[in-house]
């Protein structure tokens, strides 16, 4: 009987286990299983995305408001679009809001980082935000510094 109880408590403690590995995996990785609320979709158009992919967060102050939904090239003009879902609690975001694609870290994970401006309309769904700054390629900086250092 006791050796059962035993087998019994350390099943159940594995599968504790594994549930909570699962539910940290899903956490981590940026997916849920829970729809976070409303949202509206807003896009972006970037020069060099430099590694930036979908489920990338949208953040303001350091705050996640939203997530990158789809990224793909614009035909007509060869820029990348961003389409980000951003919570219906920030609907103040202005026409004048400026987006940058930003580094956690060093070699960190890309993400998009929005200021509020000034202007006194909002961005509503399918607003486009007209002031972007593309992402720093780390390779870029290090040609150019090569490059400026082979001259001299």
């Amino acid at each position: 009987m006791r050796t059962r109880f035993m087998e019994l408590s350390v099943g159940i403690f594995m599968m504790m286990g594994i549930v909570a590995l699962i539910l940290m995996a899903l956490k981590v990785s940026g997916l849920s299983t829970a729809d976070a609320g409303d949202k509206y979709t807003i896009k972006a158009y970037f020069e060099n995305l430099g590694g930036l992919t979908e489920r990338a967060k949208v953040s303001m102050s350091g705050v996640t408001i939203g997530r990158v939904t789809n990224v793909y090239l614009d035909a007509e003009d060869y820029v990348a679009v961003v389409e980000m879902e951003i919570n219906k609690g920030m609907s103040t975001l202005t026409t004048d809001t400026s987006a940058a694609i930003l580094t956690a870290g060093l070699l960190g994970e890309k993400y998009i980082g929005l200021t509020v401006g000034a202007d006194d309309e909002y961005l509503e769904e399918g607003g486009v935000i007209e002031d972007t700054q593309s992402a720093l390629v780390l390779e870029e900086l290090i040609g150019q510094f090569l490059f400026s250092g082979a001259e001299e």
